[in-house]
């Protein structure tokens, strides 16, 4: 049966929510303080990349994106993602060599050369704990097998933030962000000032116009991608079954996605809930 897509109230949103994530992340001293507090290190000033086209269309066009992307005044570039459930298998783990993929792309498209890459650091912040081990932060880099101490300097670093951590291992400003996601709201400034952002926005009448085109554009790309299948299903005849009819609309609906609303691949098929096991089959349909 067919799981039906519901639209989010827009007075429900919190900061779990991709589009609310977002907002309270294009805040330039929010997502600066955050990552200070996240690496321990001092970053005196951030750029939006692609600001002008992702923030600019206010999710009504093709210039969305879903994740956080800048680089700061040392050329370290960030991806920074709120991710919601855990996926099937290895699907979350997995999905940072995309991301990273997709980055250097960008970066050498820009003209850079191999040995000048920029320093990416990816960030998924978890409201649960991706492997069980208590820890509130997670960062991992690329280290010889043979010996520990050896990394390799390929300027990559990954980040798994946990908000069901209970280890003391991240500052005061941090963990109260992390409780922030869980829903919890305290007398820190960082979250106080995040808190009181999203109380500011949802009273803006063009941001809720704003975030109800873009859920209901999802909405009907999605009843598209599905009614388009059942065409297409129709038309392949009853040897090839309905099933193969259903896959080729999810596939079609996954390209819709891509297309007109400027998902990646993997934004699509968590939107359509696809199981991690059939991904591959669904990534084929739809370059193929």
């Amino acid at each position: 049966m067919r799981k039906m897509y519901r639209i989010k109230p827009w007075e429900d949103l919190t900061i779990q929510d991709d589009y609310m994530f977002k907002l309270i992340m294009g805040v330039k001293r929010i997502c600066l303080n955050l990552l200070q507090g996240i690496l321990r290190v001092e970053i005196k000033d951030i750029h939006y990349l692609e600001t002008e086209k992702s923030m600019g269309a206010r999710y009504q066009g093709k210039g969305v994106r879903m994740d956080v992307y800048v680089r700061d005044d040392a050329n370290t570039v960030y991806n920074i993602e709120m991710q919601v459930r855990m996926l099937e298998g290895e699907s979350l783990f997995k999905r940072t060599r995309y991301y990273q993929s997709m980055i250097d792309a960008d970066l050498l498209a820009a003209g850079a050369d191999y040995d000048d890459l920029n320093k990416t650091v990816i960030i998924f912040i978890c409201p649960f704990d991706p492997f069980s081990k208590g820890r509130h932060i997670y960062t991992f880099r690329n280290l010889c097998v043979e010996d520990k101490k050896l990394e390799l300097s390929d300027g990559a670093i990954k980040i798994f933030l946990n908000a069901k951590g209970t280890l003391n291992d991240v500052d005061e400003g941090v963990k109260a962000f992390l409780d922030y996601v869980n829903g919890i709201v305290c007398d820190n400034p960082l979250v106080k000032e995040i808190d009181e952002e999203i109380r500011r926005i949802k009273k803006e009448n063009e941001e809720r116009v704003s975030y109800m085109t873009f859920a209901m554009k999802m909405m009907e790309e999605r009843k598209e991608g599905f009614r388009e299948g059942e065409r297409q299903g129709l038309a392949k005849g009853k040897a090839e079954g309905k099933a193969e009819g259903k896959a080729e609309g999810m596939a079609l609906s996954i390209r819709s996605m891509m297309e007109k609303l400027n998902f990646s691949m993997e934004k699509a098929m968590d939107i359509l809930q696809i199981p991690a096991a059939e991904r591959a089959k669904y990534a084929a349909l739809v370059k193929g």
